[in-house]
């Protein structure tokens, strides 16, 4: 029997978990990554097939990275061959899906002071995701091209286990989709193998509590309107 104090802890872990967009330099230790990811691992996976590849950056590497794909994106002729391997969004958005999409971007955008008119502020914003929103260690994840969408669940719960492993060592981290436009940039600098393909990246460091960005706090939906109980 799991003990209510255990319950409440790990209750406020998930709901203390957001997407941070400014991190302190504080440098991370390679044992402390690798303590949450081994803690991660243990996430299901169908017949333990366990389809996670990390590739953990730190330091010039981490820059690096971010340098080359910084260079495609503000540059639009350089930036115009570069698409996602894969539809993370639905082609064509319907409601409800497309107005929290819309609210989470403006509500950030709000936060910044920049208005629908500031497109170079916009996308100096978006370009801060490439550099890991300055955190100190950026996480590659990918996946062997062969696995089916199952694993593709599978990998879900265990990005869901790396965040929440480190929110509980007083750690933040932002998932990030953005990296998929620029798989081939990411495939070139970490000589990733023919068979991998890139699923997303993470940043991982400590909150930087001074910026108004991480005051943002999503919502959403109360529980009543998705759960249908069949008796």
């Amino acid at each position: 029997m799991i003990s209510s104090t255990i319950q409440q802890c790990v209750d406020e872990v998930i709901l203390s978990r957001r997407s941070i967009r400014a991190f302190l330099p504080d440098a991370l230790s390679e044992e402390d990554v690798l303590k949450i990811l081994e803690v991660a691992q243990r996430a299901p996976s169908g017949s333990n097939t366990q389809p996670w590849k990390v590739y953990a950056l730190m330091g010039d590497k981490l820059k690096q990275l971010s340098a080359a794909i910084l260079e495609a994106h503000n540059h639009p002729s350089a930036d115009q061959p570069h698409t996602e391997e894969y539809n993370y969004y639905p082609v064509t958005w319907v409601s409800p899906y497309l107005e929290r999409r819309r609210k989470v971007g403006w509500d950030l955008y709000a936060l910044l002071g920049l208005g629908r008119e500031n497109k170079q502020g916009m996308h100096a914003q978006h370009g801060r995701n490439y550099a890991f929103f300055d955190a100190p260690v950026g996480l590659i994840f990918t996946i062997d091209r062969i696995m089916e969408q199952g694993s593709w669940l599978d990998y879900g719960m265990f990005l869901q286990n790396i965040m929440i492993a480190a929110k509980a060592r007083g750690l933040d981290t932002c998932p990030q989709a953005a990296f998929t436009q620029y798989h081939k940039i990411i495939s070139e600098k970490l000589h990733l193998p023919a068979n991998e393909m890139l699923v997303c990246g993470m940043a991982l460091g400590y909150a930087d509590k001074s910026k108004i960005e991480n005051t943002l706090v999503t919502e959403r939906d109360d529980v009543q309107h998705f759960v249908t109980f069949v008796k």
